[in-house]
């Protein structure tokens, strides 16, 4: 089975040969004097108010100064009435907010326009259930926080001053009377009923995540001003023929009156020089079709260039425009002797997915900027990755973030927003779901970067395995949303993107979604039960989530967390780790590795290398069953505050030594020594367009440097495949495992780091202490026993320079910066 159409048809040959001939360009329609749509920008300084709820005394009868967008919570925090909320134990006494209506008013100018001009109230983001008062008149409520909203208020408005209310209900309250009104509890994760509101699921609380559930107007608000017609949406949908581009500009006009015929003209520009257009007339909606001829292709990361076209739309006197690229994106999975692959193919090259899952990069989404997200999405790209997916309990992000993917050669994975939760089918939720998909799916396809559309995160092996079909007796639970409602609107309005049903997703069978022989998987069960050497256990077509946690940077964690004395199970630390049993399963996943940890100090570098350690042996084993595997998206890339986490890049932007085992692991050229047919193989794999021939120097060293066994390989990898080589014995078998260890290193300038394999666990392993970087004689521990030293480097910059030894020397800190196997 493929998803997403890539071919064209012979419409679209003939359409090309039609208008290959590019003639003179002509002036654009509109000037930015002309244009007929204009706006009365109402973000920035407002007032806030508690009308009702448990509200302290300090706050109570307040107008408390707000800033739009924004939330409530950090106008509070800047108004000096509540403390930082990341800091210490806050959260719990900061409930109150969530359980309180806030009002939001200000006051503006307004100029009357003239009689053929119409005034409209436009606002792109109100979280969550709003209500919308002009001059002391409701103009509108609202329940859905992943929608925008356009309300015609010109009979509303007065010469001169003007005022406008937004008041907003209680979310939790009114999560809590929605489930009760609509049939009682449905399963989700949270102990707030996320699944009953249309707001962001994380911002009521996560595994990983702060409950600090708000209000406010989170995205910009305005007047807007216009006649006759304007653009209301415009869906670009590209796709290739021969040497060309196709464009086909989806045009949706909105008209004040009788809609009246309205000439459209697109242009595509790059280097600005225009390079195609096409002209039509369109009433309500229509299509025009634009040929770009010799277009430059884009391709993800790793795989080619990124150009990108300027992309413009004019129509009475309105505009849109948009930068883009070309490319075809196709979701291959056609059963094989194995099960179903999951080969996502962009421009048809089947791409290996190296990513990392993404949540909103602060819990206060209101404070993320495009700065921000540009420096997040460098997170990714400067390790390797190729791909994000969007969570499914966090937001549709905001065009900043697509357009950067766009620019990097990201590609973007989209979950719809439904997540670890049974929803409601009947219309009180489904109306809402369906008005918030189709503006996504309308808004997003202009994003070259956005390459699948995913139904829900988890929903499918929750009703399978979690058991939900017991407790739901009957009730609806979201499956028509999944197979029916957004695949449909997914052919509708970007049927050039492929779509799934889920994850994990087995192909068909929905009660059988995690089968690694099948599509995508998630694993948990390394992480929540299990050693991470169990990561061998499975031989996943695709991975799309999987992880191990570790704690922020110590300055990050312990800015925030202040037990006296520091300890893992201190009272506020506990605040700052949202798993159940966190603490307990990084104790039992590191015991086999690492010694028992005598001090704060051990207990956080312990815990961070463990995490680094465990994703990079996962990571190098699923890499080196390509082409079988074909992708490994990480969970998780960021974090939303300060916290015990599997993210790789804290809160504070501050990378972990995870982000280092990623960047490695994740190397379009990698080598790795594992398990083969009862022996070791070395396994090369060349995701680059070059073939690699050369050869492999292979070594058993003790830990004083003495060569032990040697052997000189030849290394065949083709462009994008892999090689693998069996080793001989004498390589693979140790005389003294808890001092030895076996390298492959390769030529400089061949792409390949060397591949280090220990043959003991670091805790077994007879280091040398003196030779690492000491810590303070104050805050070491007396080693327990010659065999269990306790760790003894200081920070983790130890673990980030030592791989950086020169080849052919022998760190004697190499169990702080290598993995056991491989």
């Amino acid at each position: 089975m493929t998803c997403g159409p890539g071919s064209t048809t012979t419409g679209d040959v003939d359409f090309v040969k039609r208008v290959m001939e590019v003639s003179q360009p002509r002036p654009s329609m509109t000037s930015d004097a002309e244009l007929a749509v204009t706006s009365i920008p109402l973000d920035g300084a407002w007032t806030a108010t508690a009308v009702a709820g448990p509200v302290p005394a300090s706050v109570a009868d307040r107008e408390i100064p707000a800033e739009v967008p924004g939330c409530i919570h950090l106008d509070l925090l800047a108004g000096g009435l509540i403390d930082e909320p990341f800091d210490g134990d806050n959260e719990a006494a900061q409930q109150w907010i969530g359980d309180t209506v806030w009002r939001f008013a200000r006051e503006f100018d307004w100029v009357p326009g003239g009689d053929d001009e119409r005034d409209d109230l436009v606002a792109l983001g109100l979280d969550t259930l709003a209500t919308i008062a002009l001059n002391g008149t409701v103009v509108a409520q609202t329940a859905n926080q992943h929608r925008s909203y356009r309300w015609t208020v010109s009979h509303l408005l007065r010469p001169g001053r003007n005022r406008i209310e937004v008041t907003f209900d209680a979310p939790i309250p009114a999560a809590e009377r929605l489930e009760r009104e609509h049939g009682g509890p449905r399963f989700h994760v949270n102990h707030h009923p996320y699944n009953a509101l249309r707001k962001s699921a994380s911002n009521l609380g996560w595994d990983w995540g702060i409950d600090v559930a708000t209000s406010g107007i989170w995205r910009s608000i305005a007047i807007e001003r216009w006649r006759g017609a304007r653009i209301r949406s415009v869906r670009p949908h590209v796709d290739v023929a021969g040497t060309a581009g196709i464009l086909r500009a989806q045009v949706e006009l909105q008209h004040d009156g009788l809609p009246t015929p309205q000439p459209v003209r697109v242009t595509v520009s790059r280097h600005g020089r225009e390079v195609a257009r096409g002209e039509g007339v369109v009433r309500a909606a229509g299509e025009v079709r634009v040929a770009v001829p010799d277009v430059a292709l884009w391709w993800p990361r790793g795989h080619g260039a990124q150009p990108l076209y300027d992309v413009v739309v004019e129509a009475a006197g309105d505009r849109w425009e948009q930068r883009m690229g070309f490319r075809t994106v196709e979701l291959d999975l056609t059963g094989d002797d194995h099960g179903v692959p999951f080969h996502l193919t962009v421009n048809g090259r089947i791409i290996q997915v190296r990513g990392a899952n993404w949540i909103p990069d602060d819990a206060f989404v209101t404070r993320i900027d495009r700065a921000r997200l540009e420096r997040r999405i460098a997170d990714a790209t400067e390790a390797n990755m190729n791909l994000l997916r969007v969570w499914g309990g966090g937001l549709y992000e905001s065009d900043d973030f697509y357009e950067l993917c766009t620019r990097e050669g990201v590609l973007v994975w989209q979950d719809f927003l439904l997540a670890c939760a049974a929803y409601a089918e009947e219309p009180w939720l489904a109306d809402e779901i369906e008005a918030e998909a189709r503006e996504a799916v309308a808004r997003l396809t202009q994003h070259t970067s956005l390459a699948l559309w995913c139904g829900n995160n988890e929903n499918l092996v929750g009703y399978a395995d979690w058991g939900w079909r017991q407790t739901l007796a009957g009730r609806t639970w979201g499956e028509g949303y999944y197979t029916e409602l957004f695949p449909s609107i997914v052919a509708e309005l970007a049927p050039h993107t492929p779509y799934i049903p889920g994850s994990p997703f087995s192909g068909q069978d929905l009660l059988a979604p995690n089968r690694p022989e099948d599509g995508t998987v998630h694993i948990w069960d390394v992480w929540n039960t299990k050693d991470y050497t169990a990561y061998r256990e499975w031989r996943p077509r695709f991975a799309a989530e999987f992880g191990f946690q570790g704690p922020a940077a110590f300055s990050t964690l312990f800015d925030a967390v202040h037990d006296e004395p520091l300890h893992p199970d201190g009272a506020q630390l506990l605040v700052h780790q949202k798993a159940a049993d966190g603490n307990g399963k990084l104790a039992r996943g590191s015991v086999a590795h690492f010694p028992e940890p005598r001090t704060i100090d051990d207990w956080h570098l312990t815990a961070q290398l463990n995490q680094a350690h465990a994703m990079r042996f996962g990571i190098a084993w699923f890499r080196s069953l390509a082409p079988y595997n074909t992708g490994c998206v990480v969970w998780q890339l960021n974090d939303d505050w300060p916290v015990i986490s599997w993210a790789a890049v804290d809160f504070a932007e501050r990378r972990k030594p995870l982000w280092y085992a990623l960047r490695d692991v994740f190397a379009p050229r990698l080598a790795t020594i594992q398990p083969d047919a009862g022996g070791q193989a070395l396994v090369v794999l060349n995701d680059t367009d070059d073939a690699y021939d050369g050869t492999a120097l292979l070594r058993r060293l003790s830990f004083d440097g003495e060569e032990l066994a040697t052997r000189t390989v030849d290394v065949h990898a083709p462009a994008r495949g892999v090689a693998r080589l069996a080793l001989e014995p004498q390589l693979t078998r140790a005389a003294d495992a808890t001092a030895e260890l076996l390298v492959a290193e390769f030529a400089d300038g061949s792409g390949f780091a060397r591949a280090v394999h220990g043959f003991a666990e670091p805790v077994e392993q007879r280091l040398d202490p003196p030779r690492c970087a000491p810590r303070p004689a104050a805050r070491r521990p007396a080693p327990r026993s010659p065999s269990r030293r306790a760790p003894t480097c200081a920070t983790s910059s130890c673990w980030r320079t030592a791989p950086t030894a020169a080849p052919g020397s022998t760190s004697r800190c190499w169990t702080c910066c290598q993995v056991r196997a491989g």
